[in-house]
């Protein structure tokens, strides 16, 4: 039987990840606190407390550096704190000290690509990539598939930025359950659609170097992109580590 066995948010959209234990899913909302902000380029058309596609904001298939940072964010205070092995730790507001953080980042930006000019906030549905507010599930059978085939010990789950990691199942069997309803905990989800891949998986969570080919991997086993599966929260619950996953 298949359980939860990692929780992850990313506070700031592509710059940080944070593990948890638990969490509360919130019908028709992203993950609590998961990607709330978002950092737009100069080349950004989108609208403040609107939802936008990704390729208006800063992210790790456009640089590889921020693959590397990990993110802290105290929920009281509404602060963050982010760590890269290439620079010093931060710990700010993004709401009201958007320059510190900027300052921070710049460093890690490649110079021909757009550069961050300002911090967008959104609650609630979060600036998830989808046009929806989900949350994205990840089975670690189909990572440890994908690593064989490519003659790898392993490969960090943590390259797919994913929320959920699934243990328990066969490889690639949570493509099975698109278009179903799924409980872990409390909650219920709807599994919506395969999750298309991007450079920034082929970057090295530790280092936020491009040390693995993953999409040419996948193209050439499997004939698509795709890993993982998005899903959206149905009915509120809480969900744990540990918490068993059943198919409806």
């Amino acid at each position: 039987m298949a359980n939860l066995s990692a929780l992850w948010r990313h506070p700031i959209k592509s710059h940080g990840r944070e593990a948890l234990t638990a969490v509360t899913l919130t019908r028709g909302q992203a993950m609590p606190w998961d990607r709330r902000w978002a950092v737009a380029h100069d080349g950004a058309k989108v609208e403040p407390g609107h939802w936008g596609p990704c390729v208006n904001f800063s992210r790790g298939a456009k640089t590889a550096a921020l693959m590397a940072i990990n993110a802290t964010c105290d929920e009281a205070t509404e602060t963050i704190t982010l760590r890269h092995p290439d620079r010093p730790d931060l710990t700010f507001r993004p709401d009201s000290e958007q320059d510190r953080f900027l300052d921070w980042v710049r460093p890690l930006m490649d110079e021909n690509r757009a550069q961050p000019t300002r911090i967008h906030r959104l609650d609630g549905r979060g600036m998830t990539d989808t046009d929806y507010p989900s949350v994205s599930l990840l089975n670690l059978a189909s990572n440890a598939d994908l690593a064989r085939k490519m003659g790898q010990d392993d490969i960090s789950a943590l390259r797919w930025r994913a929320n959920l990691h699934l243990e328990g199942l066969a490889p690639w069997q949570e493509f099975d359950w698109i278009g179903k309803t799924i409980r872990i905990g409390t909650a219920e989800l709807a599994v919506k659609e395969p999750i298309k891949r991007c450079l920034a998986t082929t970057a090295n969570p530790k280092t936020g170097l491009r040390d693995l080919d993953t999409l040419a991997a996948l193209n050439a086993h499997w004939d698509h992109q795709n890993f993982g599966i998005y899903a959206e929260v149905t009915t509120t619950g809480q969900i744990t580590l540990g918490d068993t996953v059943q198919v409806l």
